[in-house]
Formats: C-alpha cells, structure tokens, sequence
C-alpha cells in the first residue's frame, strides 16, 4: 500500500497466509488499487522467490522470526536462515535496487559478515514511528543494497 502511495507503478506483494492475501486485496480495493501491476500472491516466499523472472526496484522484506507451517518443506528460522532469504532477494533486484530488510526479534543478529559483498545501512532509527520512539526495540531494519 505504502509503495503504491509513493508512486509504485507495479507492485508485487508475497504471503504464504490466504487470509493475509485476501486482508491485502481489500485493503488495496479499500485505496481504488486495482489492475494487473498489482500483484498479489499466495505462496512460500523462498519457493516464490526461487522461481521468480522480474526484477524489482524495491524489495521490502519482512520475515516471521519463526514458521513451521505445513505449507512449506522445511521450517524457518530468522536468524538461521536470513543470509540465504537475503541473498534471495538481492537475486531480484535491478542494477541500483534496494532491499528493505526488516524484522520485529528483539534478539536477531544480522550476520553481516556473511554477507559481505553487499552494502549494508542499519536505518532502524529513521523507521520507527514517534509513537513507539521510547521503545525503540521494536524492530530492526536494514537498507541493502549490491556494492559497485
């Protein structure tokens, strides 16, 4: 939604929950956000991810800190699995693209040294809302981009 009011074109939004889907779909009719460059897809993001064609200017990446669900192969695990969920993404992004990495475990370590051919920008401070300001734990975000 934020995207779109920002000036998206096109936009691509990935959840493996229907009920999130269906959530979004209203929520974009709600905003008179209609039209097939607007996508909205049911799936696991790292399946959808392994398969996806396009590449995208902008990702916006929020992972749950833990899934089991039966809809995937195997289990997620935030901090276990984010070097892989990043590379991933970065995979998707056009020359000069941007990954917004985000996430609400208070205890995650982003292993940034794993991933040291990227560029990576802690903005955390510059995303939480005033309301939450005195309880800046509430989740962590970084810009990533490729380097060169």
């Amino acid at each position: 939604m934020h995207a779109v009011k920002g000036g998206a074109l096109a936009t691509t939004t990935v959840d493996m929950s229907p009920t999130y889907t269906a959530w979004a779909r209203k929520n974009f009719d709600l905003n008179g956000i209609t039209g097939p460059e607007h996508r909205l897809i049911t799936a696991e993001c790292r399946a959808w991810m392994a398969q996806e064609l396009r590449r995208y200017g902008l990702i916006f990446l929020d992972p749950p800190t833990f899934s089991n669900s039966k809809r995937m192969e195997d289990s997620f695990d935030l901090q276990r699995d984010h070097v892989q969920l990043i590379r991933e993404a970065v995979r998707l992004l056009e020359r000069g693209g941007i990954l917004v990495f985000s996430n609400n475990n208070r205890r995650f370590r982003l292993d940034a040294e794993a991933l040291a051919e990227l560029a990576i920008t802690d903005i955390t401070r510059e995303t939480i809302p005033r309301d939450f300001a005195r309880n800046p734990r509430i989740h962590q975000c970084w810009q990533i981009e490729r380097r060169g």
